[in-house]
């Protein structure tokens, strides 16, 4: 019966620091996010960088303000809100993230090919630091 509760007691510790962990994590990684495209905002002379810094989407504005792209977005949100095409919204939406990070990188005078790279995940954060730090 003490055993019981001590490997209940260790699977819930176990638990609970994956999840502290999990948490630092994702702070760290929307830190660096924001400040790597607040940088590239900046680079690219928008006029609100600060927008960056919004949880989940800030990445986006930055990137659809520099693509110059502005009725694509209208078309997403009605995907979105007619539930038979909302997978396909989220697809087309990954696509216009690709192509809106292309614009992006062209405006900060970097190659537009390096959206296609960042579609690898460990990729995608270094060539972002270059882009946004990188002379």
């Amino acid at each position: 019966m003490v055993f019981e509760n001590l490997a209940a007691g260790g699977l819930v510790a176990l638990i609970l620091g994956a999840l502290a962990f999990f948490f630092v994590f994702l702070v760290v990684m929307w830190v660096y996010m924001a400040l790597t495209f607040s940088a590239m905002a900046r680079k690219a002379r928008l006029s609100s960088p600060g927008l960056a810094w919004i949880p989940f989407v800030g990445p986006a504005i930055i990137a659809f303000q520099a693509s110059k792209m502005h009725w694509w977005p209208w078309l997403l949100l009605i995907g979105f809100v007619i539930p038979m095409i909302s997978g396909l919204a989220s697809l087309a939406f990954m696509v216009f993230f690709v192509i809106w990070q292309w614009k992006l990188f062209e405006a900060i005078k970097r190659p537009g090919w390096w959206a296609l790279l960042c579609l690898i995940t460990p990729v995608n954060f270094i060539l972002w630091g270059i882009a946004a730090w990188g002379k």
